[in-house]
């Protein structure tokens, strides 16, 4: 009886200070940053879907420009490589709506709609250096864009069935770093389930005054979800900001995109992506 309640004491004590309290959030930290270099190695065995639509509205809330994208995105050695399966755009003129069937265009001489939309996909969306093609200085997670920045452990939280770390996070004085924000980290295997970021840089001044552009609501958000053991994928991202330019030029921009359709890539892209490593 006495071994009974002894037992039960330490099961109530285990209870009120379970032993799976939040590590530091230098160890939460480090461990994405390994975590997500072993989950982008992962990623090369997979192909997917990627559905785009790119807006610049004008100050109505009308659509001035539109283009709908999706690619077939696979592995090319140390990035991806993407195949334009599918484009509708189109802009406003006079009062119409004006399809086109291709990147690109260029309806007039001076295009910043056209221009911007374009440089949102290609920079945004396209990033050469990045395995997912998603820009990495967006979004301070592998180790290196971590040393730019400062975090901070909020807390714990539940989240869809999981336990997840809020962490927050600033740029370093003087280590060019763009973003703060906060990250959601999946408590058991500490991977990011969801990011969000703002701009940390104010345009200065005489810089809105020579050139007369001012850029506001700048940021962006990125969820990922598990596909199968250690392989994480990102499969939303979203972002709208203002564009204030010369000649009374404004615009609200919005990119939207969503990966979907995963499946392991066949023998071929194996080899493919073998033969492609530096």
């Amino acid at each position: 009886m006495r071994t009974l309640c002894l037992a039960g004491i330490v099961a109530l004590a285990a209870a009120g200070h379970p032993q799976d309290t939040a590590p530091g959030v230098e160890t939460i930290m480090s461990r994405v940053g390994l975590n997500q270099a072993k989950s982008q190695d992962a990623r090369a065995n997979w192909l997917y879907t990627q559905k785009q639509l790119l807006r610049a509205l004008r100050p109505s809330g009308k659509v001035a420009r539109e283009e709908r994208r999706e690619y077939l995105v696979e592995p090319a050695g140390r990035s991806v490589k993407k195949e334009l399966t599918h484009f509708e755009g189109h802009y406003q003129q006079h009062g119409r709506l004006i399809s086109y069937d291709h990147p690109g265009l260029h309806y007039q001489g001076l295009d910043l709609d056209g221009d911007l939309i374009d440089d949102m996909s290609r920079d945004m969306l396209d990033d050469s250096r990045a395995r997912d093609g998603i820009g990495r200085d967006l979004f301070p997670l592998s180790y290196y864009q971590q040393l730019k920045y400062t975090f901070r452990l909020l807390g714990s939280e539940p989240h869809l069935g999981r336990t997840v770390y809020r962490v927050g996070f600033e740029p370093k004085r003087g280590e060019g770093a763009d973003w703060k924000g906060e990250a959601l980290i999946d408590a058991a295997e500490f991977q990011p389930v969801s990011i969000a970021t703002t701009s940390a840089l104010k345009i200065p001044l005489l810089v809105k005054t020579l050139l007369g552009t001012d850029i506001k609501g700048l940021g962006f958000s990125l969820s990922y979800e598990k596909f199968a053991e250690g392989v994480w994928f990102p499969v939303s991202y979203g972002g709208e900001f203002e564009v204030r330019g010369v000649f009374f030029y404004r615009r609200t921009f919005t990119i939207s995109m969503t990966n979907r359709d995963f499946r392991k890539a066949d023998v071929s892209s194996h080899i493919r992506y073998a033969e492609e490593q530096p």
